[in-house]
């Protein structure tokens, strides 16, 4: 048995009598949907954007490596000063050139961008972050 009715009359069996009004409301979900996917797109792409533009990869190579380099020959210095002056030779000098490694370490990991500087915490009222003025 086909059924003869209208398009109207099964419409309105198949969405609750409401077919214009909830093609409208699916339209309007639909282009929200649609705005948030490309709102999280744009954001998605923003954050995936390289951030050093500007500089080339051997000045921040240069960078890094002097960070490093600068960081073991003050340990270095230091030991050997403190050697000198107080006679523990080697052990000043020992002592301070594995603190300068460290030091070297860290300077390497704050530069890369992998960890926070010293003063980095105390800003964030920048991105909306608590702000710690104490």
């Amino acid at each position: 048995m086909a059924d003869k009715r209208s398009g109207e009359e099964r419409r309105e069996k198949t969405d609750g009598g409401q077919g214009p009004i909830a093609d409208t409301d699916l339209e309007r979900r639909f282009a929200d949907l649609s705005r948030t996917l490309d709102k999280g797109k744009r954001v998605r792409q923003a954050a995936e954007a390289p951030e050093r533009t500007d500089s080339s990869g051997y000045a921040l190579a240069l960078r890094i490596a002097s960070e490093f380099i600068a960081g073991v020959l003050v340990g270095a210095a230091l030991g050997w000063g403190l050697d000198e002056v107080a006679g523990t030779s080697p052990w000043g000098l020992i002592g301070f050139l594995m603190l300068g490694f460290a030091a070297g370490v860290l300077n390497v990991m704050r530069a890369a961008g992998k960890i926070a500087g010293p003063y980095d915490r105390l800003d964030k009222d920048k991105d909306g972050g608590p702000a710690r003025h104490d």
